[in-house]
Order: structure tokens, then sequence, then C-alpha cells
């Protein structure tokens, strides 16, 4: 019978790996079927995993063997099994391999099993014996020069005494320790040495570990690697911020992000050196791929009250060297109308990033659009000139002019306009995907005071949006999703354009009513808009199967005639929707209903579209 077990007293590695067991056999024209068991250990929760580590069991139909392969197989068995035990903290577990009837070392098995036609039974029997736990950790620099920062990491995490004395939390550990000594700032940081001592006597492990920390460095001048068509002096300008800093991990991986949010490249990949260099700074390098110079896609959306819509663009990256983004655009909505009641907006966009400080955008922004909607009639010409610039990881800030003129009215009669506005802006951005947020929040706000240069006097239009995402499971299966958004115009009257007062409803607003359906009506039952704006969304995302999923939701807006947000008439609306997950973002179906309709208001609402609906 082939018996594992281990010695009283002996000092043990661990590895990710199990021992590797005697040379692979080659499947033989004569292979000897067998059946394995195990037999079960008593511990439920060590039975699954010893099953899935059998290499009798997993190679039985994929890889037959012969007599002879069969009783090698079953003797590499034990140190595979054993492994599994010793990452549960079993370490003097007892392991006997039989095949029918006989132990697998008994000498001269595989002759006699020849002439066996098979199937051959094969049993495996573990006893895991007692689960032995952790008695002492400790920690020892290697040199006396280290022994500060050793002793500054404290009692390594996920590791008590008195502990099961798993493999597992004990290299996951290790890990901890060298990443925390990283950050701390020292990026040579190693493990010398690792000593588990396994006391069978006591049913014990004590874990040691020496450590070297290596000195504390700075970063050098970074290098970039890789061909890139985008300005080296650009390049330069963002990745000579980290040059003479402490080394830290963070560092490294902002400035790698900083890179890649130019909008040029495929990938941007940082690797520090393994050494110091001369002057005992740490060498990094960026190794850069660009993205294709052209691009373009389409998008089509759908909803009930509103027509299908379409949107083409085309996108020309690094246009004159310096990660510039060019990005021309045409939409359509309302299609299947009249062409008198068509809406088009073609707009060009040119973003300038990495001025300044290296952080700043330049972001240019003309369009021509026509919009021919229940609330009114607009031909415009549109323009912006913006610069933008984040602040730490998560905030972005805006500012600029922007200047738009043309003529608004219903009817066909159309006052000419003309404003100037200045655009005060912030978003803020911790969600974990974004496309498909399962956690964190967003908010933006905008600000825009605006002077009415064909009418004088002027008003300031602001609103802000709340979006939040709660993962309820923790494996993104189920989400909540609410949004919150608050619209005021301050110092206005109803001399006020149009197109600058709130409406709500519609598929980016209150699911189930018509587009901007919701608020203050004229003598002919017209939108009329208003001066303040309060909308709310609760949404429940559920994953189905795979990259199915559904969701439930409740939307809610009120429109009201003072610049102060008004709840006395708040219309809701509520349906179901089905999402299909794809690498750019969920394809969206969603049907609502309104729940308490304003006279000629439409039973539901069907939308089509790509992306959640916040």
């Amino acid at each position: 019978m082939l018996v594992l077990a281990a010695a009283p007293v002996a000092t043990q590695s661990m590895g990710q790996t199990a021992p590797e067991p005697p040379a692979a056999e080659a499947p033989a024209p004569g292979a000897l079927p067998y059946e394995t068991s195990l037999v079960p250990t008593g511990v439920e929760a060590l039975d699954e995993p010893l099953r899935d580590a059998s290499r009798l069991i997993r190679l039985s139909d994929e890889a037959p063997v012969d007599a002879y392969g069969l009783v090698a197989r079953a003797l590499g068995e034990p140190p595979l099994l054993d492994a599994v035990l010793r990452a549960e903290g079993y370490w003097a577990g007892r392991i006997e391999v039989e095949i029918a009837g006989s132990p697998a070392d008994e000498p001269g098995l595989a002759q006699r099993l020849a002439g066996n036609p098979g199937p051959v039974p094969v049993q495996v029997r573990i006893t895991p014996g007692p689960r032995y736990t952790l008695r002492r950790v400790a920690l020892r620099s290697q040199a006396p020069e280290g022994a500060a920062a050793v002793a500054a990491l404290g009692q390594p995490e996920g590791l008590e005494s008195g502990g099961p004395a798993r493999t597992g939390p004990i290299l996951d550990a290790e890990s901890g320790l060298l990443d925390r000594l990283r950050v701390a700032g020292y990026p040579l940081a190693a493990v010398v040495d690792r000593e588990v001592l396994v006391n069978h006597e006591v049913q014990a492990m004590d874990v040691t570990w020496v450590l070297s920390p290596g000195p504390a460095a700075r970063f050098a001048p970074p290098e970039i690697a890789g061909g890139t068509a985008v300005s080296r002096r650009l390049l330069a300008r963002i990745t000579n911020r980290v040059s003479g800093e402490p080394y830290a991990p963070a560092t490294l991986e902002r400035t790698r992000r900083e890179l890649l949010a130019l909008g040029a490249f495929d990938t941007v990949r940082a690797r520090a050196g393994d050494r110091l260099d001369e002057s005992g700074r740490l060498p990094v390098t960026f190794t850069i791929t660009d993205r294709p110079r052209n691009a373009a896609g389409a998008t089509l959306a759908y909803e009930t009250n509103y027509g299908p819509s379409a949107t083409v663009y085309y996108e020309r990256r690094n246009v004159f060297g310096n990660a510039e983004r060019l990005r021309l655009e045409a939409s359509a909505s309302r299609l299947g109308s009249e062409a008198d009641d068509t809406n088009f907006r073609i707009g060009a966009n040119l973003r300038r990033p990495g001025l300044i400080d290296g952080r700043t955008s330049l972001v240019l922004d003309a369009a021509v659009l026509r919009e021919r909607l229940d609330a009114y009639d607009r031909d415009a010409i549109t323009t912006s000139a913006l610069l933008e610039r984040p602040f730490g990881a998560r905030w972005v800030l805006q500012s600029g002019p922007t200047f738009e003129t043309g003529r608004i009215g219903r009817d066909g009669n159309m006052e000419p306009f003309t404003l100037a506005g200045l655009v005060m802006g912030a978003r803020y951005d911790s969600t974990n995907d974004p496309l498909d947020p399962r956690g964190g929040l967003r908010a933006t706000i905008n600000v825009i005071p605006y002077a009415d240069i064909a009418e004088g006097g002027g008003f300031v239009r602001a609103i802000g949006t709340l979006r939040t995402y709660f993962d309820l499971t923790g494996s993104g299966g189920t989400v909540l999703a609410l949004r919150g958004t608050l619209g005021s115009l301050v110092g206005a009257d109803r001399s006020v354009p149009l197109d600058k007062r709130f409406y709500a409803g519609g598929g980016g607003s209150v699911r189930g009513y018509a587009y901007q359906s919701i608020g203050p009506r004229d003598s002919q039952g017209r939108p009329d808009g208003g001066s303040s704006l309060v909308e709310g969304s609760v949404e429940l995302r559920q994953r189905i199967s795979g990259a199915l999923g559904m969701v439930a939701f409740l939307d809610g807006g009120s429109v009201g005639q003072l610049e102060t947000p008004s709840f006395e008439e708040v219309r809701l609306g509520a349906g179901v929707g089905v999402r299909y997950a794809t690498a750019i973002g969920p394809l969206r179906l969603d049907v609502a209903i309104p729940l308490n309709k304003q006279e000629g208001d439409d039973g539901y609402g069907l939308y089509v579209g790509l992306g959640q609906a916040f």
C-alpha cells in the first residue's frame, strides 16, 4: 500500500504549485481502463478540492495508459493531494492508493495487471489528520540598515496566531509585505528567505521572513519606448513630472493613466528597473502603442414618442502630432417623420491635450443644428472653446466661453437670438466601469451665465446630476442604480429662449412620457418649459445568465415655473427592460408606462439604445 505521511518535525517549503509527479507517461497501445474512487475524508470542505487535484480522475479518459502507466500515475498521486491538504492546514495527512486491492507500490503489480481487461478499480483513501495552527509569525531584516523599514511593517496582514496554518494566506501575506515596502518607497524590496517550521508534536507552525528592503529611491528621468508618432516633447512634459519624486507605485500608475488619457494610445505599460542607476535613482520606462489614426462608427436608437435616430462619426487621432483628436459627427432624429419635422446636427470637435502643465486640454466645438420639437423649432450655430483639467484621479474642471446664434420659435414664427455665455463645470467619477458601472458615484454640475446680445439682459442656467451605484451581491450580479437631477434658471423671465428652459420626459429623463412633455404648457397644450427641474430614477439591474440581464425601474420628474425646484406636480413612470452586455456597453430595450398621465400622453413608451439609461 502506497502511503504518504509527514515526518515528526521538519522545515517545510511552500509554493503556489504542487510538487511535480513522475514524468508524464505516453498513451500506450494496450491501454488499461480504470475507475478511481476517493473515499470521503470526513471534512466536507476538502473533498471537492482533492477530487479536482486528482490526476487519476482527471486523466482517466483523456490520457489512457497501460498497466505500467497506471502504476506510475498512482505513484504520483500522493504529492498532488498532500499539497491540497497542506494548503488547508492539514500537515500530518496520510494518503493511501490501492489498485485492484493492492498497494500501488507493491512489487510486480504492473506485470500482474497487464493481462487484466479492466476496468481496474483504483481507490484513494485520505486521512487529513488534525488541522495545524499558526503559532508564531516573525519578520527579520537581512541587514541592520533595513531594520527600521522592516519593523515599521508590523504584523503581516491576514495572519493571526491561533489561526489555521494554511499556505495560501502565508503566500498572500508575503506578497503584501513586499507591496507595503514598495509603497513605502523601497522599489527593490525582496524576500531573502521564508522559514516555515512545522512542529508535529504540538501541531503548530512558525513562520519567519527574512526581508531585504533595499535602498529608498527616487525616480530617474523616464524613458519612452515603442514606436509612436506623438510628439516626444509632449510625452516628456507628462512623464518628467515623476523625475526626482520618491518611488511609489501609485505615482507610476498615475502617470501611466495620464498618458493613456491623451487618447492616442492603445496601451501604455510602465516598468520600473530592477536596479538603481549610477546616480542612485530608479530607471523607469513607459512602453507605448499607438491607436489607429482613423476610426469611424454609427449608432442607432429608438423611442416610441420620438422615433428612430442615428449618428455617424469619423475620428482622426494625433492630427498634428500632439495627440489631438478631431471628431466629425452627424446625427438625425425623427427619421420617419415628414422632412420638415426631421432634426439634424452636424458638428466638429477638436481636443488638444497636454497644454500648459501637461494636464490641461483645449476643447473646441462647433455645430450647425436644426430642431423641430413639440416645444419649439430652432435653427442655430453653436461654438465653444473650453479648457479642461483633471484634479486628482476623479475630478475634472472645465471652463470657457460659448456662443450661439440663430432663430427660435413656433409655427413658423422664428425670432433671431444671440447668446454669449461662460461655461463653468465640474465632473466627479469614482465608478468602477465607464460603460456599465456596478459601484461608485458620478456627479456633474454645469453653471452657465448667459448674456443676451440681441435683447440685452441675461440669466444663469445651472444644472447638476448625481448618479450612484451599489453592488448588492458583491459579484456585480445585482446592482442598484440611483439618479437625481436639479436645475434652475436664476434671474430669468419668460423671455428666456425656449431651448434654455427646462423640460422633462423621454428616454434620458422620465421614461413612459413623450420627450419634453412634462412641465408647464401654453394655451395650445404644447410644452412651454420652466425655470426649475427636479428628476430622479431608481433602477434595479439583475444579471440573468451570461451576457443577458433585466432591469426594473421607476422614474420621476417635475418642472416648475419658479427658479426654486418644485415637487408639487411630479410625474412618475415605471417599467422593465432587457440588457445584453457587449464589449462597447450593454444593448438596452426598455418599456415604460406613465403612472399619472397628463392629457394627451400615450399609454407606454419603448426605448432602444446602446448603454445603460444612466
